[in-house]
């Protein structure tokens, strides 16, 4: 197909013009309802977007990539949802008021949950709270497990915005993951999170399946319960998928390098990810920062490293406040 031909097809596919692909000449999209993309605003970090996965996904385009290796990889808390508080914590939390335990049992992690005093937590040493933590998700099935994280999202709400937890997903995300499955990509989470919690609702909330979530793990077995067999947690840690682990994991579970994926400022803990998709060639990698204190919150890094490392690697940063036309499904 002649390049003049292929950028006739784009024309017919997408409208006006966002600027180039490589080798293909302007190529157009539409600010109606052609357009993949509607929460994003006009910008430079739209067109880069869509040029990419154009670029990629277009047949004898100088970066066309074969949809096979058309991998897409997704930070969970404060990529995909609203991550002020925790929705996890909110979990935690919501578990320990159900069936308080005794008391005289309760440890410091256990209080802090309580109280909802999060800075403590945070203050705490980071071996001590996940031993805690991995003690309280323990010594029942998956299924049980699962069971349970599905009940909490029927009724838990978001405590300053008043809505369900299910809604505080950021509706251009939502989009972007759609477009992406539409040309061809697989769409998977690498969250430090922890895997078993995103794995019982990434279907229902982002149309990923839960196996292709990756996250952080306790360890489990094997056992006969009443003739059946079950898979059981046990109180340990497997391991954390968190910074310079992200990329590992990725490499257990999916075996090949993400051509796109994408973070946020917080922690600094996707800067390892985003710095192992740029391998890949070609890819893309998008940074999102949380700047926006009116529709949704605005926190950064002390030190700006996710910033700092977006600069010096010319990703793409997505700002909340200028980028998003729309934050969340409610907004």
């Amino acid at each position: 197909m002649s390049i003049l031909r292929r950028r006739r097809l784009l024309q017919l596919s997408f409208g006006t013009s966002l600027g180039l692909i490589s080798g293909l000449g302007p190529v157009l999209a539409s600010s109606t309802s052609a357009n993949p993309l509607p929460s994003w605003r006009p910008g430079p970090v739209k067109a880069a977007l869509l040029n990419f996965v154009l670029g990629v996904a277009t047949p004898g385009a100088p970066n066309f990539t074969p949809s096979a290796d058309r991998i897409a990889v997704f930070d969970n808390d404060g990529t995909l949802w609203c991550e002020e508080p925790l929705i996890q914590v909110l979990f935690l939390q919501w578990r320990l008021r159900k069936n308080p335990p005794d008391p005289s049992a309760l440890t410091p992690v256990d209080r802090a949950l309580l109280d909802g005093n999060l800075a403590a937590l945070a203050q705490m040493n980071r071996k001590q709270v996940m031993t805690a933590l991995a003690e309280s998700l323990a010594n029942q099935t998956e299924a049980e497990f699962s069971a349970e994280v599905k009940a909490f999202f029927k009724t838990a709400q978001h405590p300053r915005f008043g809505v369900p937890l299910s809604q505080m997903v950021y509706q251009p995300m939502l989009e972007l993951l759609s477009y992406l499955r539409q040309q061809g990509f697989q769409t998977w989470i690498s969250s430090g999170g922890g895997i078993d919690f995103i794995r019982a609702i990434s279907e229902d909330l982002y149309g990923i399946p839960p196996q292709q979530v990756i996250g952080s793990s306790l360890k489990k077995e094997f056992r006969l319960l009443g003739g059946k067999g079950v898979i059981w947690r046990l109180p340990e840690v497997e391991t954390i998928n968190d910074q310079q682990q992200k990329p590992v994991g990725i490499n257990l579970h999916i075996g090949k390098t993400p051509i796109f994926a994408a973070g946020n400022v917080r922690s600094g803990g996707d800067i390892a990810m985003l710095t192992y998709s740029q391998s890949a060639a070609p890819s893309l990698q998008l940074l999102i920062n949380h700047d926006d204190p009116r529709r949704e919150f605005a926190y950064g890094e002390a030190d700006q490293a996710s910033l700092k490392a977006a600069r010096a690697n010319n990703w793409q940063v997505a700002s909340i406040q200028k980028d998003w036309e729309r934050v969340f499904p409610f907004g």
